[in-house]
């Protein structure tokens, strides 16, 4: 099987796991996004291994220790990463709606691990009636996911397309 099979067999999992539990999992309010994001590792470490000073951009501090204390912290970064991509995505935004280190995945001892949102991204989850994340990650030695499910309480939900959390599209 191809590295592109395996990814895309990924894929169809973590749709497949989104639709569980936005379907039929413990969800108490309204779904307001859900997004699922997948991130090469090998291409992942050539890009952070070229472009050193990207790590402080994309992370955390706490982020980057929690990735230093393993032996390699590729796959640590990469579910971290693609868990950024995924919140963009729950929300309905894209690359540049807000800075990366605004999103950040913090795991306390063996608890699981739970997202934190700060600065723009934390104002926009606010506008959009988000009270609550869902976050499953998990890698493979080539591939990196995020299924993350953004919860908003009840009468909250996607915002429409014109208004001003979301312009029409020209």
């Amino acid at each position: 099987m191809s590295a592109g099979d395996r990814a895309a067999a990924l894929t169809r999992i973590g749709e497949r796991a989104g639709r569980t539990l936005t379907e039929g999992g413990t969800l108490t309010g309204t779904v307001v996004g859900v997004g699922i994001d997948a991130v090469d590792l090998d291409r992942f470490r050539r890009v952070l291994g070229r472009r050193t000073h990207m790590a402080g951009r994309l992370f955390t501090e706490g982020e980057r220790a929690y990735a230093r204390a393993a032996v390699d912290p590729i796959p640590r970064m990469s579910t971290r990463f693609a868990a950024k991509e995924a919140t963009m995505k729950a929300l309905g935004v894209g690359l540049g709606a807000f800075p990366f280190v605004d999103v950040e995945v913090v795991r306390v001892g063996l608890d699981a691990p739970v997202l934190e949102l700060h600065g723009e991204a934390e104002e926009l989850a606010g506008r959009r009636g988000v009270v609550r994340w869902h976050l499953s990650l998990t890698h493979t030695d080539l591939v990196a996911m995020a299924i993350v499910v953004a919860e908003g309480g009840p009468g909250s939900g996607v915002v429409a397309e014109g208004s001003p959390d979301r312009p029409a599209k020209p």
